[in-house]
């Protein structure tokens, strides 16, 4: 039985009872659950996806239909979901993967779909003595419920791959913990036979490769170096590595070159001083924000901010974003307090994918127990918050004592998708005033 909640499930042991104000509300909104707290941010509905918790998750339109790919967090494997109808999202198929193999990773162009495969860090069956499987699988979506499976790249035995990005045509470009390295490098593969993929080219930091090249990946169980996606441009990839943002050159695909680099840790020093960079290109500015792994605030404050690109040889740092406020009469004084951790994580960045919404003046950023924030970046000296949504505490029945809000998608249609690795995945609308077109940065 597929648990989607037209109120919210009585498995959660949710009772509808805070609405959002008239203002804010469409015709037939629904009122926020109990303990939820929202500006600007309408509920749609909620599913645990038939109990396998989403993480990273993709959209494609087919046959008039809209579909969900989600990465399960826990289990190993991939769920289907019909989102055509928000207010019902329903599961259609589960497409198992291989044990010990963490399976959260996907993107989809051009019909083809990619899932990668890494060694398993935590949950589910994870068993640090046991093989894994590792790499990335490509699938083809022509029937989009049943993907029929295409080839598979493999790591050489190493770790696997971590977030990934395939823009369409003939190259993906990986985050890849391949043997000799400590944490995941760039690499590029063709995929124009995608049962024969060949890696192209690679390109690490210096610091991260060991002397021994045929030594197993030291980045176990936490990754370190390029957590991805590798996003392009044209000729150049602009990449989260760690600890700096870097731009390389890639207009001869076989000999990737440094362009330039900014470091963020020091001072950022967390799980990922950069953990995401978002070009947007027609206002030649980068988003870029970390992610920290500690609760209570014990590495610091999040670093989210706006790059001026303009000069790929001298990229200059613009603004950095507001910390999030706890919101009035919630039960903390702030998120430093708040059970979980509190720290920006992903954002709305398949902008190659003709379903999600890419547009250049607003930003949707998890920032994991703080929910959902979203920002007007019309001005890229001075982003501001311009709306939240805030999960309730997930129900005793889940063991889990703190919200984890973590990738977010924003269709074409305005229908913005939270994940949150607590309980499940939470389908809402921004409601606020829409920001401003984009002031040039020159």
């Amino acid at each position: 039985m597929n648990k989607t909640m037209p109120g919210l499930a009585t498995a959660l042991a949710f009772t509808l009872a805070i609405s959002l104000p008239a203002s804010a509300q469409q015709p037939g909104a629904r009122p926020l659950p109990t303990g939820a707290f929202a500006q600007n941010v309408e509920f749609v509905s909620f599913t645990d996806v038939n109990g396998r918790v989403p993480f990273k998750i993709s959209l494609q339109q087919a046959n008039g239909r809209w579909y969900m790919y989600a990465g399960a967090q826990n289990q190993r494997g991939w769920s289907i979901l019909d989102v055509t109808d928000p207010a019902n999202p329903t599961v259609v198929n589960w497409i198992p993967g291989p044990k010990n193999t963490r399976t959260v990773q996907v993107d989809i162009a051009d019909g083809i779909m990619i899932t990668g495969l890494e060694r398993s860090q935590a949950g589910g069956d994870t068993d640090p003595n046991a093989p894994w499987d590792d790499g990335v699988l490509i699938w083809s979506l022509a029937d989009p419920v049943h993907p029929e499976l295409l080839g598979q790249y493999k790591t050489g035995g190493g770790l696997g791959t971590h977030r990934n990005g395939y823009f369409g045509g003939r190259y993906m470009h990986l985050a890849a913990a391949m043997k000799g390295y400590s944490g995941n490098i760039y690499v590029i593969v063709d995929i124009s036979d995608p049962a024969h993929p060949v890696e192209v080219s690679r390109w690490a930091l210096p610091e991260l490769k060991l002397a021994d090249p045929n030594a197993q990946n030291t980045a176990y169980p936490h990754g370190a170096g390029l957590h991805g996606p590798p996003v392009v441009v044209d000729n150049l990839a602009y990449l989260p590595f760690g600890t700096k943002f870097v731009i390389l050159d890639i207009s001869d695909i076989k000999n990737p070159k440094e362009v330039s680099s900014i470091t963020f840790d020091p001072p950022f020093h967390m799980g990922f001083g950069v953990h995401t960079v978002l070009p947007f290109p027609s206002r030649k500015i980068v988003e870029t924000n970390s992610e920290s792994f500690g609760a209570n605030c014990v590495e610091g404050p999040s670093q989210v901010s706006l790059i001026d690109v303009a000069n790929p040889a001298k990229p200059q740092i613009l603004s950095f974003f507001p910390t999030p406020i706890a919101p009035a009469g919630a039960p903390y004084p702030d998120f430093c307090h708040k059970a979980g951790n509190f720290g920006a994580h992903n954002v709305n960045m398949l902008f190659h994918n003709p379903s999600v919404d890419h547009s250049d003046n607003i930003l949707y950023l998890t920032y994991v127990n703080a929910g959902l924030r979203i920002y007007d970046i019309s001005n890229a000296y001075q982003p501001y918050e311009i709306g939240y949504f805030i999960p309730p505490d997930p129900p005793p029945s889940t063991n889990r004592r703190a919200i984890d809000a973590a990738d977010v998608l924003v269709d074409t249609r305005g229908y913005i998708y939270l994940t949150d690795r607590s309980q499940g995945l939470w389908i809402l609308r921004y409601t606020g005033p829409k920001p401003g077109p984009a002031i040039p940065v020159h």
